[in-house]
């Protein structure tokens, strides 16, 4: 009886992985869906799901990102950048999206930095990367111009 009993409970366990395990993947393919089809407060709340059940997932992370850069609202775009980045270090995609806020923000130093992590890790966007640093370039000079004439 004891026996039967166990290998119920272990059963019971196992499967109960396999559905925790299975339903995240949903969640993060429902959002993805969602996403593409431009409703963005379901994905968000999908991709959120998504979070609790797998926290180191830092696709769900970017998509909030994206999400957020629709909305507006940088500081939770940071926020969810920094945490994809954590998660994952050499995720293009979040690197030059942080390295579009750094030049809106004006800093060039994060901007130059991310840069040099960007070129070290990039597959598919390259191209990306040399017009931000061109961008950076063509700002670089106003801002010096600006400073000297302040301190004037």
């Amino acid at each position: 009886m004891i026996k039967k009993f166990k290998f119920i409970l272990l059963f019971y366990f196992v499967i109960s992985f396999f559905n925790l395990a299975n339903s995240n993947e949903n969640f993060f393919n429902k959002g993805l869906e969602l996403y593409k089809n431009k409703k963005y407060e379901d994905a968000r709340f999908m991709f959120e799901r998504s979070i609790v059940f797998n926290p180191k997932d830092s696709s769900s992370y970017l998509y909030l990102a994206k999400i957020y850069n629709v909305e507006k609202n940088q500081k939770k775009e940071e926020k969810n950048l920094e945490a994809a980045l954590l998660i994952e270090p050499d995720n293009e995609e979040a690197i030059l999206m942080s390295m579009k806020i750094a030049l809106e923000k004006s800093n060039y130093s994060k901007v130059k930095d991310l840069s040099k992590t960007f070129t070290k890790v990039c597959k598919n966007l390259c191209k990306k990367n040399e017009s931000i640093l061109e961008t950076l370039k063509n700002i670089e000079p106003k801002n010096n111009e600006s400073w000297s004439k302040l301190k004037q």
